[in-house]
């Protein structure tokens, strides 16, 4: 018997990094500060909580509608529609388990075996996966590094298009290097993708989470765009909502039905009542939305302030998201040993750049909203404390 499958064979090795190594030392009795994994640290405000409360209450426990709740989807056509500059409709939106499956019917829906996807490095890990599975060649295209900042180039975007090229996968605001794409950039990849007549995946879970004055700008909003880019984004980031798995995707009408035709075979449908709790978030109060990011704000001001005081680390102010991907090339060791000497020495699990394609290499992903503000304050004190005992070689 063959077992298991070519394509999951093809994942072979495939790991998330430090996060299964932080574990396993968390399980032997040790203090870990995670800031390896991208998940808010704060709880889910309470008016969406009540809301998925009141739907269990009330019976709201059975089959749904494949698609999503209508109320929904209704709610966040008209948010496209009025805030993103998107003209949609409820047709146009499906009611996904997170961003992980509805980028990942994305793939299954647009891709044939051997189709060449552009991704932008330092990357995602886990769209290459989905990619793979469904038999589409990843092809990574480093990211200009200008003024500490990771920027799309289209120069080399256009040289590594070919006739295999099918699709280029966006993330903005970036995970994992924290970069705010200014609309400028985004039409001169706009352009290309127009001229070669490609499909676009713009993976837009951070659109809430900008600092600064940065705006987010959604893909489809450029001229010409609206047609061939499938936006997915979810509840998880901006509403601390990671564990109730609840996303969505927004894309013409025709795309969504074959999106749908993977997810009603996956999952049939997301959970009914943790959608009424998403309800609650989109049509409610977004002060709690506001508050989270002010805090993300504090976070990210104290992690740029300690990185960079620490001799041998660069590291550049976070325009969005809730990552920085400081510079530690100065340490003079690989990124990934770097990793490992923290939390050998410090218990506090950050992310190897390397894990994010070889451009990352030299640098370390943190997630500053992971923990709260004291326990991040810890971890960077330890941090320091490690580095200043001199790296294991």
């Amino acid at each position: 018997m063959d077992w298991p499958s070519n394509r999951l064979k093809a994942q072979a090795g495939k790991s998330f990094g430090m996060y299964e190594a932080a574990a396993r030392l968390q399980a032997g009795g040790a203090d870990v500060i995670h800031l390896e994994v991208g998940r808010p640290s704060a709880d889910t405000p309470v008016h969406i909580k009540e809301a998925a409360k009141a739907a269990l209450d009330a019976g709201i426990v059975h089959y749904g509608d494949l698609q999503g709740l209508g109320t929904l989807r209704e709610a966040l056509a008209e948010r496209y529609t009025r805030d993103n500059g998107i003209p949609c409709s409820a047709e146009e939106i499906l009611i996904t388990n997170g961003v992980t499956q509805a980028s990942f019917a994305a793939f299954m829906s647009a891709l044939n075996d051997g189709d060449e996807v552009i991704v932008l490095e330092p990357f995602y890990p886990q769209h290459n996966s989905k990619i793979m599975f469904a038999g589409g060649k990843v092809v990574t295209v480093p990211m200009a590094f200008e003024d500490g900042r990771f920027r799309p180039d289209p120069e080399r975007i256009a040289a590594a298009i070919t006739p295999r090229t099918r699709m280029l996968v966006l993330i903005n605001p970036a995970n994992p290097t924290g970069t705010v794409c200014t609309r400028e950039e985004l039409q001169a990849v706009a352009d290309l993708v127009e001229r070669h007549d490609l499909l676009v995946l713009a993976d837009e879970v951070y659109e809430f989470i900008t600092f600064d004055g940065n705006r987010h700008t959604s893909f489809a909003s450029l001229e010409g765009m609206r047609e061939r880019t499938i936006t997915v984004s979810a509840f998880t980031k901006a509403y601390a909502m990671d564990g109730w798995r609840i996303g969505y995707a927004m894309a013409p009408a025709h795309m969504i039905a074959d999106l749908r035709r993977v997810t009603m075979n996956d999952t049939t449908h997301p959970c009914v009542f943790a959608q009424e709790g998403a309800l609650a978030a989109v049509t409610g109060s977004q002060q709690c939305v506001a508050e989270l990011v002010d805090e993300d704000r504090e976070r990210r001001d104290l992690l740029v302030e300690r990185l960079n005081a620490i001799e041998g680390v660069r590291c550049a102010v976070p325009q969005g998201s809730i990552y920085s991907f400081p510079d530690v090339s100065g340490l003079g060791m690989p990124s990934a040993d770097i990793a490992r000497h923290i939390l050998d020495t410090a218990h506090v699990a950050v992310e190897s750049g390397a894990f994010y394609g070889s451009a990352g290499e030299g640098h370390l992903r943190i997630c500053f909203g992971s923990e709260p503000y004291a326990r991040l304050e810890e971890a960077l004190g330890r941090i320091e404390r490690s580095l200043a005992g001199g790296l294991k070689r």
